[in-house]
């Protein structure tokens, strides 16, 4: 089984177009599995959450789609978040309202033996695992060996050597990482808001059968979503940003 694993899309559909294009090129979409925030910051959430559902996908909430659906406030976001946030809730409609509603904060998938969540599992919609502490926070409860999480934005992997000892590493594209006998904990990267400098979108295939992880960077055409936020009236700064991949 190859699966998709995606996250932060951020109702960027141009991204997720090219990255549901490229997985189905590399016969990964036997599944799809999403970490959260499929909307906020981005000018179409709808059309986002409508593609998704068209395949066989599992998937958690981020605090973008808690904050959508009126579940948690934005007071904790920036000012230009918080923005996005009002005009994306403004926007969705009834049956994208009744499927962010109905998402869990936490995947476990028995077949692969994953866990999953936006942040972290101590913390589901909000915790950046990027610390020493974070991760061994992360690696504490984790039951199985393996966990994918999001948030960041950031493609990593932390790998565990031993009790107390962790590795990480930023991945590029084409790096792919083997699941063997140290605990791992695995994040794809952001769809459609990249933040490690590089604006490609950015995702990861799990491949059951020869257990791996795959990441991949896809281009995708930047002027059209930003041309879309124009439109929208969202805010400069967020436009800006997806060129810079920051």
């Amino acid at each position: 089984m190859r699966i998709a694993v995606l996250s932060d899309v951020h109702a960027n559909l141009a991204a997720l177009r090219c990255v549901l294009d490229d997985a189905d090129r590399r016969r990964a979409l036997d599944a799809v599995w999403s970490l959260g925030d499929f909307v906020g910051y981005g000018p179409q959430p709808n059309e986002v959450l409508a593609l998704l559902r068209a395949y066989e996908l599992k998937a958690v909430s981020g605090n973008h789609d808690l904050a959508a659906v009126g579940a948690i406030d934005t007071d904790d976001f920036n000012p230009a978040a918080a923005a996005a946030s009002r005009w994306g809730a403004e926007t969705l409609t009834d049956e994208s309202v009744a499927f962010l509603s109905g998402l869990e904060p936490i995947l476990r998938d028995r077949q692969t033996g994953v866990v999953g969540c936006h942040g972290s599992l101590r913390s589901p919609a909000w915790e950046y695992v990027l610390s020493e502490e974070a991760a061994l926070a992360q690696f504490d409860l984790m039951d199985v060996p393996w966990s994918f999480v999001g948030h960041t934005h950031i493609p990593l992997v932390i790998e565990e050597r031993a009790e107390g000892d962790l590795r990480a590493r930023h991945l590029s594209d084409g790096n792919s990482v083997r699941l063997g006998n140290h605990r791992l904990i695995l994040n794809p990267g952001g769809v459609g808001q990249p933040r490690d400098g590089d604006p490609r979108a950015s995702y990861a295939i799990l491949d059951t059968d020869a257990a791996t992880v795959e990441f991949h960077r896809v281009p995708y055409p930047i002027a059209e979503t930003q041309a879309l936020m124009q439109a929208a009236g969202l805010p400069e700064s967020l436009i800006r940003r997806l060129e810079r991949g920051t």
